[in-house]
């Protein structure tokens, strides 16, 4: 708890002398990081957020074509920890849970190859941890105005049509609301007029095995000119993020533990950048991690809810495991 209370101070502080900064923290908020971007080594963590990056370039460009084979986690890991969920579900206990799982890949390119050639909003690079290539936005803050981005909702898109079939899936869209709401509460606390701006939008992420559909929507708050002297108090009072934790988060996040039995780290914790004027941060999904041996694993997961069956949710968790590089 101490290293949080101190990132937060420090990014108070450098908010409040408008002093750009990159900040990172996982998931268990153990390991938060925020340091002044004038001080950060491209060497050790690179960035492209947006097109706002503190590198041209981690590696020559690998040409060639991408071999990537994965070796995911079994039904009946999935099925066990889906067990515990939807019990707790059934029991009142959550509504909605971000179940997660690691899967193990291989590929002819290495992490700064991947990350190089992958197109994504936000692409992050950790030297011998990890890469995140995420569609994701957590917050923005631009023009004294708070965004948030919830994703919530996922399809394969073989024909136009699936976009339809995306916007009305009864069990999708009770998940996206139910996030929506909840972002929209935790909002409530810091600005005067929350609003959801825009609902339900579709973007297609491609993918080196086709086209994926997110669904996501846009929730607004004016703030106060003062905001940059508290931006760090802002955005750990929105973490977790609601899309990747469920609701409520506090007995969620317990169950989440108990289920997966193995610490995210960084996965679904979140990382932004502050220049002084604005700020931008994401969700950092869509995520492959080095462990100490070398070998590479793909986090990947999906919601929880009372309608979930065991099948098609593990379906989503393969589903999301891919790169985007085409």
């Amino acid at each position: 708890m101490e290293a949080i209370n101190q990132t937060i101070q420090t990014m108070n502080k450098l908010g409040s002398l408008h002093t750009p900064f990159f900040f990172i923290v996982d998931f268990e908020h153990e390991n938060p990081l925020c340091i002044p971007l004038k001080n950060l080594d491209s060497n050790e963590i690179a960035f492209n957020f947006n097109g706002f990056k503190n590198v041209e370039k981690l590696s020559g460009f690998n040409s060639a074509p991408l071999a990537f084979n994965f070796n995911p986690v079994t039904y009946e890991e999935f099925n066990r920890a889906f067990d515990i969920v939807y019990n707790e579900i059934h029991q009142g206990n959550s509504y909605l849970l971000n179940l997660t799982f690691r899967s193990e890949i291989e590929s002819n390119f290495s992490l700064e190859e991947i990350i190089e050639r992958a197109k994504a909003k936000y692409k992050i690079w950790w030297k011998n941890k990890f890469i995140s290539f995420s569609p994701e936005t957590f917050i923005q803050i631009n023009n004294n105005t708070m965004h948030s981005f919830p994703m919530k909702g996922t399809r394969v898109m073989n024909s136009d049509s699936d976009k339809e079939l995306l916007l009305n899936d009864h069990k999708e869209s009770a998940e996206h609301v139910t996030i929506v709401d909840l972002i929209r509460n935790d909002m409530s606390i810091l600005g005067k007029k929350v609003e959801v701006t825009k609902f339900k939008y579709l973007d297609t992420l491609e993918t080196h095995k086709g086209k994926l559909l997110q669904m996501s929507s846009q929730i607004s708050t004016p703030m106060e000119d003062n905001w940059h002297k508290s931006i760090g108090s802002i955005i750990f009072s929105m973490l977790p993020a609601g899309s990747i934790s469920g609701a409520p988060k506090k007995k969620t996040i317990e169950i989440i533990k108990a289920a997966e039995q193995r610490p995210r780290g960084f996965y679904t914790g979140v990382a932004g950048i502050y220049d002084g004027k604005n700020f931008d941060s994401c969700v950092l999904i869509r995520y492959i991690e080095k462990d100490s041996r070398g070998k590479l694993y793909f986090r990947s997961g999906g919601g929880i809810t009372h309608l979930s069956n065991p099948e098609s949710e593990y379906q989503e968790v393969l589903n999301k495991i891919y790169v985007p590089v085409y």
